[in-house]
């Protein structure tokens, strides 16, 4: 990651995604770059190609929402990748601001509420994708629901979530898209640079993924897996951001009532031993 310069490397990576014939440019003969040229972005922008330079090279770092949503339409962002384009341009907090963010805490109601919850798997994670807390069945639903373990390296990294995972291709894409949305400027976050670190020198996969600069809120999807104990399910899942705590987020599954999911979910939780919500406090490293 380009910590000083988050928004040349998103404008690169994103121009290099478009081709001239999506923008009504004519394509084919030798280009040097992939997707658009730099004076490409600008002239469809209605700016100058100098102007655009200095964007991409960190020599202009205030420019307008008007310039930042041109450049988004001419890139063809939505209007997530767009909101996070113009958050790149603005003002970051100072690092003695992150270095004073409290560890987050799970709160004593939500360990109630989601241990009350015996026909929903349900964990709770922080932005860095490390699972808090999670009850019994979501654990039964896969050991990398456990506390202290982070989602994201265990879902490129661990086999055995790739086996589990029928739509493996579609999370790790959503995964690092959403880490992309939740990281937003803060690029020079010590424990994102880790986690990126780590993840980019162990997976081609995340390596790709990373490198396309796409970005996705957290948002809930369907998920499809064959659990080694019961076999295929597939599990909605709506995730909650919990107010107050410093970025944490509720995940909640649940399978269309009377489906051959739901059975198997209940099937599952009579497997497993209802020892209740299980957590642990994991510091996020500042």
């Amino acid at each position: 990651m380009d910590a000083t310069n988050a928004l040349g490397e998103f404008l690169r990576a994103r121009r290099a995604l478009v081709r001239p014939e999506d923008v009504g440019l004519p394509g084919g003969g030798l280009r040097r770059v992939p997707g658009l040229r730099r004076e490409e972005v600008a002239l469809l922008a209605g700016i100058s190609s100098d102007y655009y330079l200095r964007l991409e090279q960190g020599r202009d770092r205030n420019p307008s929402v008007q310039v930042l949503e041109a450049i988004a339409r001419v890139l063809r962002l939505d209007a997530d990748a767009t909101a996070h384009l113009v958050g790149l341009a603005q003002e970051r907090p100072a690092s003695g601001a992150r270095a004073g963010r409290r560890p987050a805490r799970v709160p004593a109601s939500l360990l109630q509420l989601i241990d009350g919850w015996p026909r929903n798997p349900a964990y709770v994670q922080n932005r860095y994708t490390d699972c808090l807390a999670a009850n019994a069945l979501a654990t039964a639903l896969t050991p990398t629901y456990t506390p202290g373990v982070n989602l994201l390296r265990a879902v490129f990294l661990d086999p055995a979530e790739r086996e589990l995972r029928r739509d493996w291709e579609d999370l790790t894409a959503e995964g690092v898209a959403a880490l992309r949305s939740e990281a937003g400027a803060d690029a020079d976050d010590p424990r994102l640079r880790d986690l990126v670190g780590e993840l980019s020198l162990s997976s081609e996969r995340f390596r790709t993924l990373w490198a396309r600069h796409e970005v996705r809120p957290r948002r809930g999807r369907v998920s499809h897996l064959t659990h080694p104990q019961v076999g295929d399910l597939d599990l909605h899942s709506t995730k909650l951001s919990v107010e107050g705590t410093g970025g944490l987020t509720l995940v909640v599954f649940h399978a269309e009532p009377g489906s051959r999911s739901a059975e198997l979910l209940d099937i599952l939780g009579s497997l497993s031993a209802p020892e209740g919500v299980t957590q642990e406090r994991v510091e996020e490293e500042r």
